[in-house]
């Protein structure tokens, strides 16, 4: 028998976390509410195994982000076809420039550096979490977000979006 109370929780506790996360990585509200789900119902039919884990928020964001990445190479090769047999998608004018400014420069990261940047910004962990849960230097995390802060700066310049994020500290 699961335990609904405890997934219950779980959820409500995460969900609003693991949303800006997600969305950081995917930059597509519709594509984010369909990885979350999945990652979420994976996590309810793993949830012994989830909820003994040390933490089983770094669990879900980790299935987020395998998700996340094979949406991408899925998407890329179906774009790729129809490039090539019906010409590029119509563009639809987003609703919030500032949003949608942010989000292509993220998504010009390489994928560990956006990890980097959501988990510091959006969950605001510490580098030494960061490094725990990549499984990588606390110096390597350090690298990261520095590199990543010059590269936003630098594509964001007079944009005027996130200067409090993007300025090279």
């Amino acid at each position: 028998m699961r335990d609904t109370q405890g997934f219950d929780l779980f959820y409500r506790e995460t969900l609003t976390r693991v949303m800006r996360y997600a969305y950081a990585l995917v930059g597509d509200a519709a594509d984010t509410q369909d990885v979350v789900q999945e990652a979420y119902a994976r996590a309810w039919r793993h949830w012994r195994k989830v909820a003994d884990h040390p933490a089983p928020e770094a669990w879900v964001r980790l299935t987020v982000s395998r998700l996340a990445t094979d949406r991408w190479r899925r998407s890329a090769k179906w774009l790729n076809i129809l490039a090539r047999t019906s010409g590029p998608p119509p563009t639809v004018r987003p609703p919030n420039e500032d949003t949608v400014l942010l989000t292509a420069a993220l998504k010009t990261l390489p994928v560990k550096q956006r990890q980097a940047v959501a988990l510091y910004y959006l969950y605001d962990m510490p580098v030494s979490r960061i490094a725990a849960e990549m499984g990588v230097p606390e110096n390597t995390v350090k690298s990261w977000l520095s590199r990543a802060r010059t590269t936003l700066a630098g594509l964001l310049a007079g944009s005027g979006v996130a200067a409090e994020m993007v300025e090279v500290q």
